[in-house]
């Protein structure tokens, strides 16, 4: 009896494959025949899925962005069962700085992806992902959250602060992959913009720290990390 395929963990490893390569040799220098021969299929099978190079990076992009959200999801399972609104902020930004190798090829594919779909008009037709707000959404709404609590600011402009953050960890991710600073100070930068909003804050809902891992590579745009 012939074997059953499963189709999208068969689209999840040509995704993989497409990450692992685009994150040594960068997105635009990535075709469908370079993404066959890292997944060991045929260029047919990634035609025979994705059809196009574009669809197949528009692909990659979510399944990099589901990536992304399970790396939150671990940092605030490390927090406990009631992490709070400073915890859930911090993890959620933390999490797209470019501190190990995962990190990095977010940062570094998300940030491409963008850059691309200016010039490309397969590219730009596509939406970046579903909800491209999603994150300034949900950090904004933390805010609230805590200034309702009064745990944070209570002059503080939630929308505002929330672009703020997530553009200057987007900035700080990208000068830690050129190197011109290192994770432990663009971390030391967020928490102290995150300390004066979450000014009544305790010490307690401070996520740990992640182990430094050896350099290599989240961060995504301003409007989503």
């Amino acid at each position: 009896m012939p074997k059953r395929v499963d189709h999208e963990e068969r689209r999840a490893q040509i995704a993989e494959a497409l990450i692992r390569v685009a994150g040594r040799r960068g997105l635009h220098a990535v075709g469908m025949r370079d993404v066959a021969a890292e997944a060991g299929v045929s260029l047919r099978l990634v035609q025979y899925y994705f059809e196009t190079k574009e669809k197949l990076l528009f692909y990659g992009l979510r399944h990099l962005t589901d990536r992304f959200t399970a790396r939150v999801g671990a940092r605030l399972a490390a927090a406990g069962p009631n992490p709070g609104a400073r915890a859930t902020a911090e993890a959620l930004l933390l999490a797209s700085l470019p501190t190990d190798e995962e990190s990095r090829t977010f940062h570094l594919l998300y940030s491409s992806y963008a850059i691309l779909s200016v010039t490309d008009g397969a590219l730009a037709a596509q939406p970046f992902i579903d909800k491209p707000d999603a994150a300034e959404n949900a950090l904004a709404g933390l805010l609230e959250q805590a200034q309702a609590a009064g745990l944070a600011d209570p002059g503080a402009d939630a929308r505002t602060e929330a672009i703020s953050l997530l553009a200057m960890a987007a900035a700080m991710g990208t000068s830690i992959l050129v190197g011109q600073r290192s994770p432990e100070s663009a971390i030391a930068v967020l928490r102290h913009h995150l300390d004066r909003i979450f000014r009544t804050a305790s010490a307690a809902e401070r996520m740990p720290e992640a182990e430094p891992a050896p350099r290599a590579w989240g961060s995504p745009g301003a409007r989503s990390v």
